[in-house]
């Protein structure tokens, strides 16, 4: 076994972030060139900025962001509705012994760098840095 099976600091092994990267890369090309036939999903551009994947490679969180952010918990519903579709597709695609179980996220991540720039330019941080 590798060193990163032994490892608990948590942090992603090297295969864990591969593999990630090919399940995002294939659902972002399923959902974009439309091969969902969902009504919601045809009409949402969705997004797919990172995956997550359990330590076992058995379990892949799909974070998401629909255009706009607007309907996202319509495309949650649509993506879970799809779920076994997708898990086909994208274990077509990715040669892996075994198919991870799909399960979809909304990616907050983009609402949380908005906050924090949003802090960083308050007077009163500016105020601290000695800016005006």
């Amino acid at each position: 076994m590798s060193r990163a099976h032994h490892s608990n600091s948590g942090e992603p092994s090297q295969r864990m972030l591969r593999v990630a990267e090919l399940i995002r890369h294939s659902m972002a090309e399923l959902l974009a060139r439309g091969d969902v036939l969902d009504p919601v999903l045809e009409t949402h551009v969705v997004t797919v900025p990172r995956v997550r994947m359990s330590p076992d490679l058995k379990l892949a969180t799909v974070f998401v962001m629909p255009l706009g952010g607007q309907d996202t918990s319509e495309v949650i519903a649509a993506l879970d509705r799809n779920k076994k579709f997708l898990r086909g597709e994208v274990a077509r695609k990715v040669n892996l012994k075994f198919a991870p179980d799909i399960r979809f996220r909304i990616d907050e991540s983009f609402e949380n760098a908005a906050k924090i720039d949003a802090l960083l330019n308050s007077p009163k941080v500016r105020g601290d840095l000695g800016e005006s």
